[in-house]
């Protein structure tokens, strides 16, 4: 579990701040899963996702949603080639191994549920031809605050295909410093891992220890979300659930421990359910979040 170590402190050369983030990203690697990136432009969410590619040693696409994008310019398309008389599949960006979908909620309906088919059967048809996704596969798909104009908000259905939400905010006074005077160093980025790396490192997440009490414990949480509750209208899903369990345990293999701890699971709960729960609308007028609810939940069960 060192390499994991190896890669936090190697991406933190270019990364400056946003801890977060970039654990976010290590989970989602170890856990072969996606995360959704939400945060203003220009905060390095792009740099961050192209970094971690080049760390592992990994193919890298990136796909600018735009209001005009067609689902075959993400997945691929059937071409003529007149010199063979014959038709060609033509692969599209999807065929790679960390997807950058950038400004995901820019693209229509149509677009987003592509990419989210392929995310979730992690394989693609053209034409009458089935391809299977290269592994690993991981969308890491970035998102403006649905308040900017010409966005197109992500159904909740489609949102739960994302194991975690990451919010990510401006950079402190003191680290806006250090980005400023990185750009005067030549920065090298050593690749860290690989694919079998990679596959190891899942493998060991598999055999992470975790307590039968902590399991019920990730149930509880998740489960409390769905009560009775004057601010929401629908809870989590029981993708939630296995979701942070996978969370969980990958977050205790960051902290370089064999076993999964309560911290763990409370550390990974928001990232984890605030995509997952609707509010409703006294919840808007009351200025109620979705993290508020969250941290009310761990707040009332106790601690196993």
């Amino acid at each position: 579990m060192q390499r994991l170590t190896l890669i936090k402190q190697e991406i933190k050369k270019r990364i400056i701040g946003h801890e977060n983030l970039i654990d976010a990203m290590i989970i989602a690697l170890i856990t072969n899963e996606h995360i959704l990136i939400e945060g203003v432009p220009g905060i390095a969410k792009t740099t961050a996702i192209k970094t971690l590619a080049e760390v592992c040693n990994l193919d890298f696409k990136r796909i600018q949603f735009t209001p005009d994008l067609l689902p075959s310019d993400i997945t691929g398309v059937e071409i003529y080639n007149p010199k063979t008389n014959e038709f060609q599949i033509k692969k599209g960006p999807i065929f790679s191994n960390i997807i950058l979908a950038d400004e995901i909620n820019r693209a229509p309906a149509k677009v987003q549920s592509a990419l989210l088919e392929a995310m979730q059967e992690r394989q693609v048809t053209i034409a009458e031809e089935t391809f299977k996704l290269d592994t690993p596969f991981m969308v890491l798909a970035t998102q403006n605050p649905i308040e900017q104009e010409g966005t197109y908000p992500l159904p909740e259905a489609q949102l739960d295909r994302f194991m975690m939400k990451i919010i990510v905010g401006y950079n402190s006074i003191d680290e806006e410093v250090e980005i400023v005077k990185m750009l005067q160093k030549n920065i090298h980025i050593n690749k860290i891992v690989n694919k079998k790396d990679i596959e190891e490192l899942k493998t060991i997440h598999q055999n992470i220890h975790i307590d039968e009490e902590l399991i019920r414990y990730i149930a509880q949480i998740v489960n409390k979300t769905r009560e009775k509750n004057e601010y929401v209208e629908f809870g989590a899903s029981p993708r939630a659930t296995i979701s942070l369990f996978k969370a969980s345990k990958a977050r205790a293999m960051l902290k370089n421990k064999n076993y999964v701890t309560p911290i763990d699971i409370i550390e990974s709960a928001k990232d984890v359910l605030r995509h997952r729960i609707i509010l409703n609308y006294k919840a808007e007028a009351d200025e109620i979040t979705t993290d508020k609810i969250i941290e009310n939940i761990l707040e009332e069960i106790p601690i196993p």
